[in-house]
């Protein structure tokens, strides 16, 4: 038997309408849940990286005369985190596996940043490990180089794309911002050692009979961890204070801290590994020179940042807010450089100080004259109650990370090698003691002075403490 066409009609009309009304419930549950779970999660983070291993025969940064390189034992990369709190507050940390970033790079980064979205200078921190198998970039180092022409185009060539793909970097991340949960704990890892206070050559055997080395250090493991709403752990942000000179080669390689990366992903597929090189200005892997013992402190470094992610009851949740400050002070040199004493250098037995004098002539030849002091990059950043985190430029001492850590508490972070490869910056400590870090050595970074004032400390202490207040109102 048939149905009339007109009882299909209204069979049809009522099917359509109660499949309406459980889709229409179906949406709006799904709306709803989606909503409760984004009001679970105080905080947005985007991850994004890059591959930054030189395509062309770029000279590796560091020590050295002449350093082309020979090879590849894994990629170098470039990552960023960027986070937004549920006040739309936004914040972007950069790491790299450079030597060192100039300033007449980040400051290009910074303003492209600002033009294209609208990130301030407060919103955005470039960290560098500071690793010497990665590439040059700029007029990094300068004079530490027999440079000739054609090097410094692929110098120049190179370094113009890592602005473009800094910028694009970080745009990726901003683009994936997702609900997250932000913890954070704290591991130890002890192979960093304070090179001022023990001799290279006499730390195995101090070691292997049990005598205890000399120095502060900071053998502590600052971890921050990402993870979504599903559980999945995205990003693992991790810190430590001692200088990537495990090798002295002229392979590319990331270092202790490349090891360490690689390992943390190997483990936790899926995950990326971000590391930032705290206070180390100071402190050296030893001992050193090999491989093996790369992969090795690499793997001390991953297995203490393991320890903390397993013991998931000890991280601490980070809750809700995100301030930002920054602020460029003035260090000034102890003396600047004159004309007539560069005209006595320029045959110099030391070379770099031979070049230095040679090109800062030049700069006085064609007009500059030398600033009596050079503008310090700090940032203060407070994530909820519980994640202070202070980035300063350059090569800071260990003193420093002891300091700020005891004056504001657990959860302090201090990492240096932030914004702009400087020189080292000595605590007033290590500048009364002199010696390589905190002695008459920065025209190797073509400062135009031997030595910084001794109430550096002072100045970079007081502005710490002036914008950890701002971000803690």
């Amino acid at each position: 038997m048939k149905f009339p066409f007109v009882a299909i009609d209204v069979f049809r009309r009522i099917r359509f309408s109660v499949f309406q009304r459980h889709w229409l419930v179906a949406l709006a549950i799904f709306s709803l849940t989606s909503f409760v779970n984004a009001a679970e999660f105080d905080w947005k983070a985007g991850i994004s990286r890059e591959i930054i291993t030189p395509e062309t025969q770029v000279w590796l940064a560091g020590y050295g005369s002449r350093r082309p390189p020979d090879g590849k034992l894994h990629e170098l990369w470039m990552k960023a985190l960027a986070i937004e709190d549920n006040a739309g507050h936004r914040a972007v940390l950069i790491t790299s596996d450079f030597q060192g970033v100039p300033r007449s790079m980040s400051d290009r980064v910074f303003a492209q940043l600002k033009d294209r979205y609208q990130l301030e200078r407060h919103q955005v921190m470039f960290t560098f490990s500071h690793n010497h198998c990665g590439p040059r970039l700029g007029d990094d180092l300068i004079d530490y180089y027999v440079v000739d022409d054609e090097q410094e185009q692929l110098v120049a060539e190179y370094t113009d794309k890592m602005v473009t793909r800094t910028v694009k970097l970080v745009g990726d991340a901003l683009a994936k911002l997702a609900p997250a949960n932000l913890q954070m704990g704290q591991g130890k890892s002890t192979f960093a050692v304070n090179r001022r206070n023990n001799r290279e050559a006499d730390v195995p055997d101090l070691l292997a009979k049990g005598i205890p080395l000399q120095g502060p250090v900071d053998h502590a493991v600052p971890v921050l961890t990402v993870t979504r709403p599903d559980g999945k752990l995205d990003a693992v942000l991790f810190g430590y204070a001692c200088h990537p000179t495990t090798l002295s080669f002229k392979t590319w390689c990331g270092d202790y801290p490349g090891f360490a990366q690689l390992q943390i992903e190997q483990h936790y597929p899926g995950t990326t590994a971000m590391f930032v090189n705290t206070c180390g200005g100071d402190q050296n892997p030893l001992p050193r020179r090999t491989v093996e013992l790369c992969e090795k402190y690499g793997q001390m470094l991953a297995d203490a940042v393991e320890e903390v992610l397993e013991q998931t009851e000890s991280l601490q949740p980070i809750s809700a807010g995100l301030k930002t400050a920054f602020e460029l002070v003035d260090l000034p040199y102890l003396k600047v450089i004159t004309r007539e004493e560069l005209a006595g250098l320029v045959d110099n037995q030391n070379a770099i100080l031979a070049r230095w004098a040679v090109r800062m002539l030049k700069k006085l030849d064609a007009g500059d004259t030398f600033e009596a002091a050079y503008p310090y990059p700090i940032h203060a950043w407070q994530l909820g109650h519980e994640m202070l985190v202070i980035g300063m430029g350059a090569e800071t001492v260990v003193d420093y990370a002891l300091r700020f850590k005891s004056e504001f508490g657990p959860g302090t972070w201090v990492c240096g090698y932030s914004d702009d490869m400087i020189s080292y910056i000595p605590s007033r400590r290590v500048w009364e003691e002199g010696g390589y870090e905190g002695g008459s050595r920065l025209y190797e970074y073509g400062r135009p002075a031997y030595r910084w004032s001794g109430d550096i400390e002072d100045r970079i202490a007081a502005t710490v403490h002036k914008l950890v207040k701002q971000v803690r109102e």
